[in-house]
């Protein structure tokens, strides 16, 4: 029982093994198929302890081993479970990992896994390759940048929490990069700072390189008007705001979310880049208020990039998280005629472009966040239902998403059409991890062939 896993990391061992001493290494090699979550991480890897909430009240308590450390060579943890007394069995895990570094020579680390348990190796091989292509891809991202010359910087981050941001946070932690997080409840962190988005305080941005504005309500939902009150009031004076606050701060960079529905909710077949034209709908004239609602910012000398980010590909949030449990049941398949095309992004591609956004002082202005291969919803159905290993045969009548959404709602985005390509990012030397549809839901599904 138990499992041995190993692989090689470009990077020195001390870079990897610093890595995982920083916040955020839980939150970045966590699997997002699996249903748990970070109650508390561990302060140290020499004598602190992590807790780890799963369904039904059950907790997994990390305690890491004074008599294991041995840095940059090795860590060790073991886990119990706890659970509230109300809990009617106590589930006995024995756990031991051993986390082994190497130098593999040339700037190299041979990294291995060692896991003492009676939990089968197949069940949990899936894990420790996700662990170790994240570890691989965030290390490799973080040499480029410092190739290009980043050096650590202080970050301030909206939206921390949401799906973005909490991998972004995630990964610019890990990467040596101070973030504070603006929170608009009372801070009661070290790294957290109060910004009330109606009159945000002078000194909020005080001490701060670079902003990363994530913040906005959920575009998910029917279009009401209140629904569509909340998607542009929590966009657009927000936005302004900030800016008017990083210019009077001398903030140097600001890279404020947006979206491809910019572009319109029905394009048909035409090849969409940041030259192309706004489209129509509610949806593109928000995007275009939102963005303009930056130029403060803009006019005062600061670099403004706008990511415009397509349907982000995550199990954690978005439309892979409502579609997984039913195209794993085998009730999934095309919407309408699938005709349509879907500008998508992989969660770490998409972390990854903020982060060239950081550094890359030739990027500014509006910037397509989506992957340099769209595709159409039916080969997105089908993709999806062959990785997941079931059939696709109920396509979704156009009504379905009516009911659901509304007709405005259904049109601009369940039914909508845009077929968009990163130009500007192509013009770069930028690498995307995971350009391919299918090797990006293996890896984000925990199917990636061993």
């Amino acid at each position: 029982m138990g499992l041995v896993y190993s692989s090689v990391i470009d990077g020195p061992i001390y870079e990897v093994f610093d890595w995982h001493t920083r916040p955020g290494a839980f939150t970045r090699l966590t699997p997002p198929w699996q249903p748990v979550r970070l109650i508390a991480e561990a302060d140290s890897l020499e004598n602190g302890r992590a807790e780890l909430g799963f369904p039904g009240g059950l907790r997994w308590v990390a305690d890491h081993q004074p008599d294991g450390y041995d840095p940059p060579r090795r860590f060790v943890d073991t886990i119990g479970t706890n659970g509230p007394a109300s809990l009617p069995i106590k589930l006995a895990v024995r756990w031991r990992h051993t986390h082994d570094f190497e130098d593999h020579g040339g700037e190299q680390t041979r990294m291995t896994d060692r896991v003492a348990t009676p939990v089968p190796a197949a069940a949990l091989r899936a894990m420790f390759g996700y662990r170790h292509r994240q570890l691989a891809g965030d290390i490799a991202v973080h040499r480029r940048a410092a190739a290009h010359g980043l050096t650590p910087l202080t970050v301030a981050i909206t939206g921390s929490s949401g799906l973005v941001g909490a991998q972004l946070t995630a990964f610019l932690s890990t990467g040596g990069h101070r973030v504070i997080r603006l929170v608009r409840d009372a801070a009661t962190k070290p790294d957290e700072r109060q910004w009330n988005p109606d009159d945000p305080d002078p000194g909020l941005l005080a001490g701060v390189d670079a902003v990363i504005h994530l913040a906005g309500a959920s575009i998910a939902g029917r279009f009401t008007d209140d629904h569509r009150a909340a998607i542009r009031d929590s966009r657009i004076g927000p936005t302004r705001r900030l800016a008017e606050l990083i210019a009077q701060s001398g903030t140097k960079v600001l890279i404020s979310a947006s979206a491809v529905g910019f572009y319109g909710y029905d394009r048909g077949d035409e090849t969409l880049n940041e030259d192309s034209e706004r489209g129509d709908g509610f949806l593109a004239d928000v995007v275009a208020e939102w963005e303009d609602a930056t130029v403060p910012a803009r006019d005062a000398g600061a670099r403004v990039v706008r990511v415009r980010t397509g349907i982000v590909q995550s199990p954690d949030g978005g439309t892979l998280r409502l579609f997984r449990p039913l195209f794993a049941a085998g009730l999934g398949g095309r919407l309408g005629n699938g005709r349509q095309w879907l500008s998508w992004i992989g969660i770490d591609d998409l972390v990854d472009i903020y982060h060239r956004a950081l550094w890359d002082g030739d990027l500014s202005g509006p910037i397509n966040a989506v992957a340099p291969e769209p595709v159409r919803n039916v080969d997105y159905t089908r993709t999806l239902a062959r990785v997941l290993r079931r059939p696709a045969l109920l396509p979704v009548p156009p009504f379905g998403p009516r009911l659901l959404l509304g007709e405005q709602g259904a049109r601009e985005l369940a039914c909508a059409n845009q077929r968009v390509l990163p130009a500007r990012l192509g013009r770069t030397d930028h690498r995307f991890r995971r350009p391919d549809l299918e090797q990006t839901l293996r890896h984000l599904l925990g199917h990636t062939p061993a």
